[in-house]
């Protein structure tokens, strides 16, 4: 395991709860949240399929385009902080993993 798997899931049923309140919440102002929700589907699920460490630097790649290296816009809650946070995170250990 790397840090960045050992992270993820750990965190795998905030995060489940988390993108799925953000996509309810804020996808009417915020439709990349549907796309976010499944970026990290796509990780949770790659998590699942395998013993190994997958190679999650492409979905990542992807999450830093879609929401601005996670900037948070001004104009949502605390959950939606915290997902953009927590998936940051995860983001900078795979960076660490793969340097």
């Amino acid at each position: 395991m790397t840090k960045v798997t050992d992270y993820l899931k750990e965190n795998q049923a905030t995060l489940d709860l988390y993108t799925t309140a953000i996509t309810r919440a804020h996808g009417a102002h915020h439709p990349e949240v549907f796309q976010v929700k499944a970026l990290y589907d796509s990780i949770s699920q790659k998590l699942a399929e395998t013993t190994e460490n997958p190679d999650l630097s492409a979905t990542f790649a992807q999450l830093r385009e879609l929401t601005a290296d996670y900037q948070i816009p001004d104009d949502v809650c605390p959950t939606f902080t915290a997902t953009y946070q927590m998936l940051a995170k995860a983001d900078s250990l795979q960076e660490a993993t793969e340097g």
